[in-house]
């Protein structure tokens, strides 16, 4: 089975159920809703509504833990919003339950799965990705260590080493959205940190 193969099958059964389980919850809302005064059009955007910030606060929740921005004391904003869509769902989805313990489960499994698969999803996109492996990919000739670099442009083993610092500086930015550090460059290129000091210094007064 091919890569791309493996991960459709592993993400297809999520996104079915997270499919299923929003609308039978979607459909609990809307019904709610229309019962309270909210007919026509305006049931389905109660509905959308709710859904749609649990789905939106979970994306919030997931991008602040890659950039970085997750609280560790008071709950965020985003977690908050979450907590109250879940909240709303189930509230809905309960009063269109019969008054019994199995009426109230059977009513509130269309929402906790879709708040399960939302956060299934969620879980499976903020796992790290792994640097690339040095092995792949080709190392510039060494240069010594005593070469200057104050000429960022110029030709043989110190441009050509700059040049691949410049890369993986700017694939490293790409990636995790902040600038390489000296260790990380050092060992990237497998220099000393002196060297990689250098460069990081002349990639910084040159950035082109």
């Amino acid at each position: 089975m091919t890569p791309d193969a493996a991960r459709l099958a592993d993400t297809a059964p999520v996104l079915i159920l997270a499919l299923i389980a929003g609308a039978g919850s979607f459909t609990h809302i809307r019904d709610t809703a229309t019962e309270h005064g909210q007919t026509g059009w305006m049931a389905w955007a109660v509905a959308v509504c709710v859904d749609l910030t649990c789905v939106m606060a979970a994306r919030e929740r997931q991008r602040d833990r890659k950039n970085g921005r997750e609280r560790n004391g008071w709950i965020s904003w985003p977690t908050l919003v979450l907590t109250s869509g879940i909240v709303l769902s189930l509230a809905a989805n309960l009063a269109q339950a019969e008054p019994s313990p199995w009426g109230w489960i059977t009513a509130a499994t269309p929402a906790g799965a879709f708040l399960v698969a939302v956060s299934m999803l969620e879980r499976r996109a903020s796992e790290p990705r792994p640097e690339p492996s040095s092995d792949l990919v080709p190392v510039p000739p060494a240069v010594p260590e005593t070469t200057a670099l104050a000429v960022p442009d110029q030709n043989g083993p110190v441009g050509e080493l700059l040049d691949y610092a410049r890369r993986v500086a700017h694939e490293h930015q790409a990636r995790h959205g902040k600038p390489i550090t000296r260790d990380t460059l050092r060992a990237r290129l497998g220099v000393s940190s002196q060297l990689a000091s250098d460069l990081l210094r002349t990639l910084r007064d040159s950035p082109a």
